[in-house]
């Protein structure tokens, strides 16, 4: 059964961050809150957990993952952006977005898009998962927390843990979150920029 921590979603209490940090870095599958719904969340080279994550969303192994960042400070080590494309990502993060982005041959194969070898990179405002990232050694990989049959993320914990209690090791409950998800930008040609989807955060800086 899953460990359920409940963290206050704006003032998150240190010890349970650890706790989940400590969690994570054993090799959990965890559902964390962000700025869309719930996610699904582990290590970047958990090749276990991560197969437990395709088999929850019911999705093959070519679907798309996103790194969750603490910051930028890493960008340049997993995708290739260049000035003008950081100053647009810089000025809206922390923040609903998902960002693809040429990944660099840092990004673990099965993380990034095998045809297109591309990479999402998110810097979520979630106070929870701002505060868990600071205390991870380096970017998570993630993916909606999206059900079979539906088209949007979990955003209630209490539901969250009656479907998956048994599926998975950690559940921070974080409250309920928004059910937008994020807005996704192609950055792969910088001259090119495109909005994918429209989604919670404002594409207009974007256009």
């Amino acid at each position: 059964m899953a460990e359920r921590l409940y963290i206050h979603p704006v003032n998150p209490q240190s010890r349970n961050i650890l706790r989940a940090r400590d969690l994570i870095l054993e090799g959990a599958v965890a559902v964390l809150p962000t700025d869309s719904g719930y996610a699904l969340v582990c290590q970047q080279e958990d090749k276990k957990a991560r197969e437990r994550i395709l088999r929850i969303r019911e999705v093959d192994r070519y679907h798309n993952f996103t790194l969750l960042c603490a910051d930028l400070s890493t960008l340049s080590l997993y995708a290739h952006v260049d000035n003008s494309c950081f100053r647009l990502i810089k000025n809206n993060t922390p923040g609903p977005y998902t960002f693809i982005l040429k990944a660099t041959k840092e990004v673990p194969r099965k993380l990034m898009n095998e045809k297109k070898k591309t990479i999402g990179i998110r810097v979520p405002g979630n106070p929870i998962m701002r505060a868990l990232l600071a205390e991870l050694p380096e970017p998570v990989m993630s993916v909606s927390l999206i059900l079979p049959g539906k088209d949007v993320a979990e955003n209630d914990p209490d539901e969250i843990e009656t479907q998956l209690g048994n599926q998975v090791d950690l559940i921070v409950d974080g409250g309920f979150t928004a059910e937008k998800p994020t807005t996704v930008v192609s950055m792969v040609e910088s001259d090119a920029i495109e909005i994918l989807r429209q989604g919670e955060g404002d594409a207009s800086p974007f256009m």
